[in-house]
């Protein structure tokens, strides 16, 4: 456990930036020849904590079948309608304002927290200055059209390229705040 907890994005992407085509569908990224599981495994040792937007948590449920695939960690879900009813002991319904929840978070003892999706979600995020740690894998496939990893905005942050691995066509690179 540290006391330094970060927020990692860790993600895969189009190699013109999207994650999903505009009706979410993720056909295009299993056509990719991929390598082992791309340091999945890897990663989760380093996580404990799942935030996702209540867009990706109906999607992951619907792909799933109603079974959640991160029981064993808190998964926190971003929802503008929250009913008091949906959450659960690992999964929790929030519409908390972002910077006082990660604040909330990197103040309690734990491992990485992952910002799964979606692209509104990371922006929100990202415009509070909250993504320490970008990973992300880029298939070689142009899908042309659909929903972007970074939303328009003003912002400017800058990265440190921390480091690139390849996991069969797929190019994995991990990007640091400075």
């Amino acid at each position: 456990m540290s006391d330094n907890r970060k927020i990692v994005c860790y993600i895969a992407q189009s190699l013109d930036g999207y994650i999903a085509t505009e009706d979410d569908s993720l056909d295009w990224l299993f056509k990719v020849e991929g390598e082992g599981d791309a340091g999945y495994s890897e990663f989760m040792e380093t996580i404990d904590t799942v935030v996702m937007g209540r867009r990706t948590y109906d999607w992951v449920m619907e792909m799933e079948k109603g079974e959640y695939p991160y029981p064993g960690l808190k998964s926190y879900i971003f929802s503008r309608t929250v009913s008091p009813n949906a959450s659960s002991e690992n999964i929790e319904f929030t519409d908390m304002d972002i910077p006082a929840f990660a604040d909330k978070l990197k103040s309690q003892p734990g491992k990485n927290i992952w910002v799964i999706g979606g692209s509104r979600l990371l922006a929100d995020f990202m415009e509070s200055g909250l993504i320490d740690e970008f990973i992300i894998s880029i298939a070689p496939i142009i899908i042309g059209k659909g929903i972007p990893l970074f939303q328009k905005s003003d912002l400017m942050t800058e990265y440190k390229l921390k480091d690139i691995k390849r996991y069969g066509e797929f190019a994995q690179l991990h990007y640091v705040l400075p």
